[in-house]
C-alpha cells in the first residue's frame, strides 16, 4: 500500500467505528508498527484541518482516535437526521404496533375497531418512522390494505422474530371470569 491508501484505510476505519480507536488497534490491523500509523494519523487530521472538511479527527487519552463531524457543522447535520425520528413512541403508537404486531396481517378498520378510535395518523407516523409496512390487500370487500410490521420494528424492540412477543395472557391459567358470565371470545373475522 501507498501512503495515499494507507490513509483512506485509515479513514475507512475511523469512519466504520462509532467509538474511539486506540491507535494500536489500527496499526495491528493495517499490520504497521503503531508509530507510523500515529504518524499517518497525523496527517490525515492536518489535511482535514487545513481544507475545513466537515469531519475532524479527534485525540483522546490512551492514544485513542475518532473520526467526528466539526462542530461548525453540527447544526446543519442536525437538521439532516430530524431528530423527531428518535422521539419516543407514543402510547397511541404502542397500542397500534401491538394490534398489529399479535394480529398482523391486518386492515386500518380492524385496528380502528381495536382501539376504538381513529388510528389513521398514527399509522402514517409509523409507517414514517418504518416500523410497519404495508403487506398488499386483503381479500375482504373493498380490498383494504393490510399492514404488518418490519424488521426495523423487531430490531427497536429486541425480537428475533414475532415468536419472540410475549404471550398475550397466561398460557396456563384458566380464563378470567367475570360476575358468572361465561367469558366472551373475540371474533377477529368480524373486525375486519
Amino acid at each position: 500500500m501507498n501512503e495515499r491508501q494507507k490513509l483512506g484505510a485509515l479513514e475507512a476505519m475511523l469512519f466504520a467505528n462509532a467509538e474511539p480507536v486506540e491507535a494500536a488497534r489500527l496499526a495491528e490491523a493495517m499490520r504497521l508498527d503503531t508509530a507510523q500509523v500515529q504518524d499517518l494519523l497525523a496527517v490525515l487530521q492536518s489535511e482535514y484541518d487545513a481544507r475545513e472538511a466537515g469531519v475532524v479527527l479527534l485525540r483522546f487519552e490512551g492514544d485513542r482516535w475518532q473520526m467526528t463531524t466539526r462542530p461548525y457543522y453540527g447544526e446543519v447535520v442536525k437538521r439532516i437526521l430530524d431528530t423527531r425520528r428518535n422521539a419516543p413512541l407514543s402510547p397511541a403508537a404502542l397500542e397500534v404496533l401491538a394490534v398489529i404486531a399479535y394480529n398482523q396481517p391486518v386492515s386500518r378498520s380492524f385496528i380502528e375497531q381495536v382501539r376504538g378510535v381513529d388510528s389513521s395518523s398514527t399509522v402514517a407516523k409509523l409507517m414514517e418512522r418504518g416500523l410497519i409496512e404495508e403487506a398488499g390487500r386483503l381479500d375482504l370487500p373493498g380490498k383494504p390494505v393490510a399492514f404488518r410490521v418490519t424488521d426495523t420494528f423487531l430490531r427497536v424492540f429486541g425480537l428475533g422474530s414475532l415468536a419472540d412477543l410475549p404471550p398475550l395472557h397466561d398460557e396456563g391459567a384458566p380464563p378470567e371470569q367475570g360476575d358468572g358470565d361465561e367469558p366472551r371470545q373475540l371474533d377477529m373475522e368480524s373486525l375486519t
